[in-house]
């Protein structure tokens, strides 16, 4: 550690990463249920299905920047982004339900605009919390190694909430037995409100009485802000557009999981293992990750898991000719991998900040937050997209409830495809603009002490 570097307390790192009980929650449970609740329990037609998750996902898009600058403000005139990040956490577990809870018998475009207008408004709520949970760690700590202490531990939460959710979600669903709209009301229950709690207690890591540390920015001014720092700073372009690939991918993956268990692995309960064997060695890997940054870097070790995460993917193609437990071995390979593209690059974009902090001021953390969550965003909802889009072209046939329609050989080689060759392709290319990536551990050192004295 360098003698820059605020040392951070168990509790500070403890309640800073409980905060991913709530964004790994929604991250992963809407990801891998609502286009399957839509296509198979209301009976939409799969490209109408990615039309509304789609169009959810790009009012995220909208709002983030906004939300950014907002938090800026806030921070700015109270000293604090807490109150942003209490609001969401409220709010979400009541819009998360609603999502879930479509009424039986109406019609298929008043259920689509039902569930369109309950996310979107779950999906606000979700940003006012998650925009200012990314700015955070740039404010909690200076020190290169420092963040990677905190988002390693954050990971390691992360990863549990992927389990708890990934394989808890679609047990709890079962629980209604034949009654669908029972299991997934049960469902989203217990998941909104657990959701909400993690994010709640997390809001109290965010510090209050921060002194003011720029000009105003008006709430109008959000966009200009947020493109102002993706113009102004390369290694925030190159990582952003990193993880916005690698978010495509795993989005494509996540919603295809339920496909996989339940047309290629024949039971739908499969999909509870298909996590345990991703999510286990997430776990066991989340310190390994962060030892191997503080010996080669985060960018090289951000590489490696890349790599790892898509040849696993690529081996998954398998399925096409053998489909059997087999999965589970290059699955848990891409479970190593995924908690490398997950807590390297989230401590990667509190050394941008502070590098940015450098030369054009303090005062932007909000701004690269909310483009950074809008890219993520953009990621996992076009991976949504693009599996709707292979299920329709490939002739994927809709159900309703658990009368689970058969599917042609066509259709399954789609549902294949979308879980291996085409995540391992978008994998690929994201390690080209990995690659432009310049930042080191030497150039955040000498940006810390310039962010103290400011």
């Amino acid at each position: 550690m360098s003698a820059t570097e605020r040392p951070l307390s168990r509790k500070t790192i403890a309640t800073y990463a409980i905060g991913s009980l709530g964004t790994g929650g929604f991250a992963t449970l809407p990801g891998l249920v609502l286009v399957y609740y839509l296509t198979d329990n209301l009976g939409l037609a799969a490209i109408l299905s990615g039309v509304v998750v789609t169009v959810a996902k790009v009012w995220d898009v909208f709002i983030d920047p906004l939300i950014g600058a907002w938090s800026d403000r806030s921070l700015r005139t109270h000293g604090t982004r807490r109150r942003f990040m209490m609001i969401g956490a409220l709010l979400l577990p009541v819009f998360f339900i609603v999502t879930f809870a479509v009424p039986l018998g109406l019609p298929a475009w008043l259920s689509a605009t039902w569930v369109f207008v309950a996310f979107v408004l779950t999906a606000t709520a979700f940003s006012l919390f998650q925009v200012p949970y990314i700015a955070l760690p740039a404010e909690l700590t200076d020190g290169y190694d420092q963040r990677t202490r905190l988002l390693a531990m954050r990971v390691v939460v992360l990863t549990v909430a992927i389990l708890l959710f990934g394989a808890g979600g679609p047990a709890l669903r079962s629980l209604g037995g034949s009654n669908h709209y029972l299991g997934y009301l049960v469902m989203a229950i217990v998941a909104g409100v657990v959701i909400g709690i993690g994010m709640l207690i997390s809001s109290r890591v965010a510090p209050v009485g921060i002194a003011a540390v720029s000009a105003p920015v008006e709430a109008s001014a959000g966009y200009r802000a947020g493109f102002a720092v993706l113009r102004r700073s390369q290694p925030f372009r190159a990582l952003v557009l990193t993880f916005l690939l690698q978010a495509l991918a795993t989005g494509l993956m996540l919603a295809g999981a339920q496909y996989i268990a339940t047309y290629v692995l024949k039971s739908e309960d499969a999909v509870t293992f298909l996590f345990i064997a991703l999510i286990a060695p997430a776990i066991l890997f989340a310190p390994i990750w962060a030892a191997i940054a503080r010996r080669i870097g985060k960018e090289r070790g951000f590489l490696i898991a890349s790599i790892l995460f898509g040849v696993a993917a690529l081996v998954m193609l398998g399925l096409l000719w053998v489909p059997g437990a087999w999965v589970y071995a290059p699955v848990a390979l891409a479970g190593a991998g995924y908690a490398g593209m997950q807590s390297l690059p989230m401590s990667m974009l509190p050394d941008v900040i502070s590098f940015d902090a450098k030369t054009n001021g303090p005062g932007s953390a909000g701004a690269f937050g909310g483009i950074w969550t809008a890219g993520e965003t953009t990621g996992m909802a076009l991976g949504a997209t693009a599996l709707t889009v292979i299920l329709a072209i490939t002739g994927y046939t809709s159900s309703v409830a658990d009368k689970h329609a058969a599917q042609s050989p066509a259709a399954l080689a789609g549902i294949v495809l979308s879980f291996s060759i085409v995540p391992a392709v978008l994998i690929g290319a994201s390690l080209i603009s990995l690659g432009r990536y310049k930042l080191r551990k030497t150039d955040i050192d000498e940006a810390a002490p310039a962010k103290v004295a400011a």
